[in-house]
């Protein structure tokens, strides 16, 4: 877990939540900006991922480990008696959904970018042909093989990870299951999410995940405050695309009206 301090007087905590496959490195562009714009940012990265994986390289860390992971971020942020918002990325998002849905915590908002609901790129169609037998091949290795070149079409992002040692999508057969099944039991969820300000972004061209499956999902919460916002021609990692200082402003705005609303002076 690192904290990186804002450059001013801090006006709130930000505790990002990165995706399936990478790490906190991808968001160093993300984390620049909140710092500039005078948050704190708590970062870690999710087990299994980044510094944390083992010599094994295939995911099959249980989801349990990764939202007590975020839970641990949470406690972290909290402690510089802030305001504290969560911002979080495709299954990262699904992940905080999750555990604000079954945990009561003090967040004053939520901004979620391209949330995994469902899965519009899936591994191979033999990892699909071994459903009905996943107890016993639940340790075999698959592939998602979702390429950088598919989460953005940012070239200067894509020449950069291009050799990114840390990012990996090799996983487990059960990881796969358990994953399929946490992302159904999310998207048919309705009215458990907390009554918090909540912003969802998603691309026009994701071609990862079903962005009709996160808008119903966000019209299903019973929330007094929520927005949405589709950006044309944009794919996955929205904070990865070459429009990306147009989606942090939009997102840095959000944040800012909420504080406005819970009686914070903000410039």
């Amino acid at each position: 877990m690192w904290k990186w301090e804002s450059i001013g007087p801090a006006k709130a905590v930000v505790v990002l939540i990165h995706s399936a496959y990478e790490h906190h490195l991808r968001y160093a562009w993300q984390i620049d900006h909140w710092r500039g714009a005078n948050f704190h940012v708590i970062m870690g990265d999710l087990p299994g991922h980044g510094e944390n994986a083992e010599k094994d390289t295939a995911h099959r860390e249980p989801f349990e480990d990764y939202e007590k992971s975020i839970k641990t971020a949470v406690k972290v942020a909290m402690e510089n008696e802030l305001p504290v918002f969560i911002v979080a990325h495709g299954l990262g998002a699904t992940l905080a959904m999750s555990v604000l849905s079954k945990n009561r915590m003090d967040i004053a908002g939520v901004v979620f970018t391209s949330p995994w609901l469902q899965l519009i790129k899936t591994p191979s169609k033999f990892s699909n042909a071994l459903t009905g037998f996943h107890k016993v091949t639940s340790r075999v290795k698959i592939n998602h093989h979702i390429s950088i070149e598919e989460l953005t079409k940012n070239q200067e992002v894509i020449e950069q990870e291009k050799e990114d040692p840390f990012y990996r999508t090799e996983i487990s057969v059960g990881w796969y299951h358990e994953l399929q099944s946490y992302l159904k039991l999310l998207a048919q969820s309705k009215g458990v999410f907390p009554d918090i300000p909540v912003f969802i972004h998603t691309g026009e061209r994701d071609m990862i995940t079903d962005k009709e499956i996160a808008k119903r999902w966000l019209k299903q919460q019973n929330l007094k405050e929520f927005s949405y916002k589709e950006w044309t021609n944009a794919y996955h990692d929205l904070f990865q695309e070459p429009e990306r200082e147009d989606i942090f402003i939009s997102s840095h705005l959000f944040i800012k009206n909420v504080l406005r609303s819970l009686g914070y002076m903000v410039q």
